[in-house]
């Protein structure tokens, strides 16, 4: 892909995103029986509203990353697709399928790896 396949796509994902807009996160109900909140109907409200929320949060990130990508894209074309950690091309089919990702395979890995002491590593390790 080119670099203005690559601008296309991000500007397509940045509308995209744009026009999904957030999702509504519904407020507490207090409806029930006369006088009394219907307790039933309070985990599945909360349960709604933190998904929303979740989405919402995945959603802003996905777009900061984005627009992030569309800056290194007009301030740095000659280095876009390269993994800002190790320098490394990034895969294509990676790029293609994320144009906004700034790692390669193997730095992603890396910084998603466990940090810290691992648990049990046999069954019979019980400390």
């Amino acid at each position: 892909m080119t670099l203005d396949d690559h601008k296309k796509r991000l500007m397509a994902l940045k509308a995209e995103l744009l026009a999904e807009g957030d999702n509504a996160i519904e407020p507490a109900k207090d409806e029930g029986v006369v006088g009394k909140p219907d307790d039933d109907a309070q985990p599945l409200v909360e349960m709604n509203q933190v998904i929303a929320s979740s989405r919402n949060r995945a959603r802003t990130d996905e777009l900061d990353r984005v627009m992030a990508a569309l800056v290194r894209l007009d301030q740095e074309p000659d280095s876009f697709g390269e993994c800002v950690e190790c320098g490394e091309q990034i895969a294509p089919r990676r790029l293609q399928l994320m144009p906004y990702v700034e790692l390669c395979v193997e730095c992603q890995q890396a910084r998603d790896r466990p940090r810290g002491p691992a648990g049990r590593r046999h069954l019979r390790d019980f400390r």
